[in-house]
């Protein structure tokens, strides 16, 4: 990042900020990252909106805008009100087994506000002993549930392991129809860019996620062609392997969110055409000629003396200061999530009331810690409530 971008951020904070820590969307940024998947998308792939990693409303709304989508994945119940309230239309799957207390819950919230639930809901099930768990509670409270199947094609992090487990959720459901209906499969991959790619091994386990993924299909279709319809929901994805999706899949429906907004752990070479969209600016609150350590006086001579020692409103966020450049944490003082000390290198002439800026290492993680992210756009900025559950 050149320094005048942040220096112009910086400008705009004086005049505009809070005199605090501030989570900040760089909307230019982030519809660069949607147009260019809007544009990379093929049609035969559905987006679908990782609630989790964009969680504020109106980002939510502006992706769902953009790219033509009401689909989401939801990881936190909380967030399913949310999506009730503003998307009444949406198709929501969630991305990760609900505990049943938690449906249980849902459901008895529901019926108390006699509330119709117009949205598409998938509920995802992992194992034969959680689906008998959701037949239950669709038996007592007389309940319609779609079931989608989780399937294990490589990350191995739990859902259909084995074809005897898959088959006997698929036999359980098809017993069960007053009650119970296949909505689809969801299987995650992110395992494939993680692993050290040498001798193609990257290429060959997404080829093998798929060679999986395409066996579940099959053994619905072979074994329970009942359960098989046209609108069947194969997910998959994740940010990470958007672009293999986009060159084959097994799915029609692709879930990515953090891409967007592009955190640090999305730095992979095939994602280097989108753009780091969300920062943390925080105040310089002192500065200091050199980092003075406790217990140390007697040696500070001897210690390197080309950084000057920066306090900041707060700090410790699952983030890295990007500016100043060379700008980072002392190891032997510590980090603070009160006044964090960081190293800012003597040719940067800092004051106190400037910005330093951090690149948060993920969106999930972050946006929940700010009780707003503020949407900058040609050098204004606009507060958006994130959601904070």
């Amino acid at each position: 990042m050149k320094s005048d971008y942040f220096q112009q951020l910086t400008h705009s904070l004086q005049q505009q900020g809070t005199g605090t820590p501030q989570l900040i969307v760089d909307m230019a940024r982030f519809q660069h990252n949607l147009d260019y998947v809007a544009a990379h998308l093929p049609a035969r792939l559905q987006p679908r909106l990782v609630v989790k990693s964009l969680a504020c409303l109106e980002i939510l709304q502006h992706a769902s805008q953009s790219l033509n989508t009401q689909r989401f994945m939801l990881f936190h119940l909380p967030h399913l009100y949310e999506v009730m309230q503003h998307f009444p239309q949406a198709d929501v799957l969630f991305g990760k087994p609900m505990p049943i207390r938690a449906v249980d819950a849902f459901y008895q919230q529901v019926m108390a506000s006699a509330e119709n639930i117009q949205l598409h809901l998938q509920w995802l099930v992992d194992q034969p002993a959680r689906l008998q768990q959701y037949l239950h509670l669709a038996q007592q409270r007389q309940l319609f549930l779609n079931i989608n199947l989780e399937i294990d094609i490589g990350l191995h992090r739990g859902g259909a392991q084995d074809h005897a487990g898959f088959m006997q959720m698929l036999e359980l459901i098809q017993q069960h129809p007053q009650h119970l209906k296949l909505s689809g499969l969801m299987g995650y991959d992110a395992h494939v860019v993680k692993l050290p790619n040498v001798f193609h091994a990257q290429a060959k386990a997404y080829q093998h996620s798929q060679q999986q993924y395409r066996n579940y299909k099959q053994l619905i279709q072979h074994h329970f062609p009942k359960l098989w319809q046209d609108d069947l929901c194969f997910n998959g994805g994740g940010s990470l392997t958007f672009m293999q999706h986009c060159q084959h899949s097994e799915c029609n429906d692709l879930a990515f969110g953090s891409m967007l907004l592009k955190p640090s752990d999305f730095d992979l070479k095939i994602l280097s055409d989108l753009q780091s969209a969300l920062w943390i600016a925080t105040p310089v609150l002192k500065v200091l000629a050199a980092v003075q350590v406790p217990g140390l006086d007697r040696l500070q001579s001897y210690l390197p003396q080309s950084n000057q020692a920066v306090f900041v409103y707060g700090g410790y966020w699952m983030a890295d200061y990007v500016y100043p450049e060379s700008s980072h944490p002392h190891a032997l003082y510590g980090r603070s999530s009160n006044q964090e000390l960081i190293q800012v290198p003597k040719q940067h002439r800092i004051q106190i009331d400037d910005y330093v800026f951090l690149r948060p290492q993920q969106s999930e993680a972050v946006l929940p810690q700010f009780e707003a992210v503020y949407a900058y756009q040609h050098g204004q900025f606009t507060p958006w409530a994130t959601f904070r559950e």
